[in-house]
Formats: C-alpha cells, sequence, structure tokens
C-alpha cells in the first residue's frame, strides 16, 4: 500500500508469477496431482519444498533432478517435458499489468523483477517477450538465493541502487511482502488488479482501461 509520509517510489519492484503473470507453478502442480489421484494441496506443497531443497530455484540442480525427486515421493506418470508443460502453460502473461508496467515508465519511475524463479523464466520470455520491459531482471536462480532469505531484499535493492524506501515491491506472497517490510521498502501485497491500480492512481498514475492518461 501506498503510505503518505513515505517518498514516491522510484522504482517498482514485481514478482512474476501471480502478479505479472498467472501463478503456473501452483496451477500446474495441482493439475498433475489430479491427473495422477493425488491430493492436490499435498502434493503442491511437499513439491515445492523439494524445489527449494533440491536446489533448482537458486541454479543448484537440472530439471530432471527436480522430476527425478517429486517421483520418488509420488508416483505421477508423464515424461519431464509434459509434467514442466502442465506448469508454463499456465504461466498467462497479464496484458493489464504489461500495460500498468508501461505507465509506471511514462512516470520516469523504474521498473524491475525480483522472482523465485528457475530457467524456465528466460523459456517462458522467449515465449512472451516481456523482459525487456524490466531493468534489473533478478531470478533466484541466478542469484543463488531466494526471498524466503532477508539477505535476498538486500542485495535486490544494492543492485537497484536507490534507497529502500525509494522501493515499491509488490508479490502476492505474504512472506515476501513481511520480509521486504521490515528491511524499509514499500510494499503492496498484490490480490487484484483493480486494488494495484487503486495504488498507481494514489500516486497520480491514472488509467482508462488499462491506458495511461496523459
Amino acid at each position: 500500500m501506498v503510505i503518505e509520509n513515505l517518498p514516491r517510489p522510484r522504482v517498482f519492484l514485481f514478482d512474476y508469477g501471480g502478479v505479472l503473470a498467472e501463478e503456473g507453478f501452483t496451477e500446474g502442480l495441482k493439475a498433475i496431482a489430479i491427473a495422477n489421484g493425488l491430493d492436490p494441496d499435498r502434493f503442491f506443497h511437499r513439491a515445492t519444498e523439494i524445489m527449494y531443497g533440491c536446489g533448482y530455484v537458486i541454479g543448484k540442480a537440472s530439471v530432471a533432478d527436480y522430476w527425478h525427486m517429486v517421483r520418488k515421493e509420488f508416483p505421477i506418470k508423464g515424461k519431464d517435458d509434459e509434467l514442466t508443460n502442465e506448469i508454463l502453460s499456465r504461466f498467462i502473461l497479464r496484458s493489464g499489468m504489461i500495460d500498468k508496467v508501461k505507465a509506471i515508465k511514462k512516470q520516469k519511475m523504474g521498473v524491475a523483477i525480483l522472482s523465485d524463479q528457475t530457467d524456465w523464466l528466460d523459456i517462458l520470455d522467449r515465449r512472451d517477450n516481456f523482459l525487456s520491459e524490466f531493468d534489473p531482471v533478478m531470478n533466484s536462480y541466478k542469484l543463488g538465493t531466494t526471498k524466503r532469505d532477508p539477505a535476498t531484499f538486500i542485495e535486490a535493492v544494492r543492485i537497484i541502487g536507490v534507497r529502500p524506501e525509494e522501493i515499491m515491491f509488490v508479490d502476492d506472497n505474504s512472506g515476501h511482502i513481511e520480509r521486504a517490510t521490515a528491511l524499509g521498502l514499500q510494499t503492496h501485497l498484490f490480490t487484484t488488479e483493480t486494488d494495484f491500480g487503486r495504488d498507481l492512481r494514489s500516486l497520480g498514475i491514472i488509467f482508462n482501461g488499462g491506458v495511461e492518461q496523459q
């Protein structure tokens, strides 16, 4: 949310899945679980922990390693690329959010990404061509650390090169929001594009059908 006694943000720092795009990881894993007669919530939570535990999300393991470890715990069918596609196909870029990103840039504010992702983010960019809108793009796969660690936010602030309170961090994960807030970043817990648009309007960034009014 925008707080009146804080400076106008100089940089918006966005999560990818669940903010800029539909949350493909969650929905994809749950679809895999349902197709294999497994409890979706239990499978999602355990497969997520395996993603972090095996090191794939920080570039220390491969996608083959990840699915191998998932199969050790769950009797799932399908080749690695088929399972991966169940996830990637559900990361649907939100055109309204990209419109808002472009409007923010017109206000001479920076836009960046901080995402707990794997090399899938580059695959998704080849499909949707969106990363060029953002600078910098900070992906846990390349950073070697995730948003579960407060030090990740410290490093992100260092890379961006402005004070923490001049950054508006936008994420749909309340834990990430809490860690960023504790380190002095402004934050917006993303729930809907409408709510995010309301915060933008409070900063003087006005939209009409997703397009900024000049």
